[in-house]
């Protein structure tokens, strides 16, 4: 780090002088361009390259017990070319883990393979609004919820499965998410063109993974619901739950939407829950026990992932800040 003294001109014009080195490095000259702008907490950058393009980014990786791992990190820190190349042949085994990654990730594609590589590009452009693929996804959990409940109160088995079957799109928008708050991070002139500081990314980052975990919970449902499908619950017990599904619900759309719109009022509505959702859930609890052996820890499980749902929901509602204080 220099300090450099802050000299003013008769006029009142503020300026400092740069580095020699900095600026030979960047190649200025005298009347170079540069972007000067203010991040949120005051500081001042410079940037000589404001106007250029973002490079595309290349990587090689060898075939290994770890592939799948491999390639889905390269797609998270936004490689948009990932080249599979082993020294002398890729075993079919390890072709069929590349095709099976690459599915799992939105926009990447094999484009290019022979006997000793596998050439895997993203379609995708530089990055996509954060706000809508958190949405899509969003969209995607919220569905799975709401037909895993209807798939246990209806005995859908049908619709419980494509509840299960749901989860693999949800991870390929979560996956699509992360890569993009990554390449902002890496890019802030990005970052700028949907107008997200890097304080955005982390909150978009944790709600995220909060918007996977209420899927994930509506998989665990859907999947007692396929166990439940010869067993019979009390008319009163399926009431409690429905009631009880219903307060969950609302909840998480609500602290989606506070989220959204930086709206701590919404936000305190979903905490204010909290009391409602424990007795809710303790009713449940107790009339659950007095039916059949075989049922009650099916049941027990049921009400447990909706109640984690309400919590994801209470740890969105957190997330939320006003937005004026955000560009402070």
């Amino acid at each position: 780090m220099e300090l450099r003294k802050v000299q003013r001109t008769n006029s009142g014009t503020f300026f400092v002088s740069l580095p020699k080195q900095w600026a030979e490095r960047a190649r200025l000259d005298k009347g170079a361009m540069l972007a000067v702008s203010e991040s949120i907490d005051g500081r001042l950058s410079l940037d000589p390259q404001y106007d250029a393009e973002r490079k595309s980014l290349s990587v090689v990786i060898q075939p290994t017990s770890h592939l799948g791992r491999e390639i889905v990190g390269k797609y998270l820190l936004g490689y948009d070319e990932i080249r599979v190349e082993a020294k002398n042949r890729i075993s079919p085994e390890e072709r069929a883990i590349v095709k099976q990654t690459s599915n799992r990730l939105i926009g990447l594609e094999i484009v290019e393979e022979d006997f000793a590589c596998v050439v895997l590009q993203s379609l995708l452009g530089a990055a996509s609004s954060p706000e809508k693929i958190l949405r899509r996804e969003y969209n995607i959990a919220s569905s799975m919820h709401r037909d895993a409940l209807r798939s246990l109160f209806e005995r859908d088995v049908h619709l419980a499965r494509n509840v299960i079957a749901r989860d693999v799109e949800a991870n390929r928008f979560y996956f699509l998410l992360v890569r993009t708050l990554r390449t902002l991070i890496q890019n802030p002139r990005l970052g700028e063109k949907f107008g997200f500081h890097s304080i955005d990314c982390l909150d978009y980052r944790l709600c995220a993974s909060l918007v996977e975990g209420i899927g994930d919970r509506a998989v665990e449902i859907a999947t007692k619901a396929l166990e439940m499908e010869q067993m019979q619950i009390s008319q009163e017990v399926s009431h409690d739950i429905g009631e009880f599904h219903t307060m969950v619900f609302d909840a998480q759309e609500i602290a989606l939407r506070s989220f959204f719109k930086h709206d701590v009022v919404l936000a305190e509505e979903v905490k204010a829950k909290r009391v409602k959702a424990e007795t809710m859930l303790q009713k449940i609890e107790s009339k659950a026990k007095k039916q059949l052996a075989e049922v009650v820890p099916l049941i027990l499980t049921v009400v447990s992932s909706m109640y984690r749902i309400f919590g994801h929901s209470v740890d969105i509602a957190d997330l939320v800040m006003p937005k004026e204080l955000e560009t402070v």
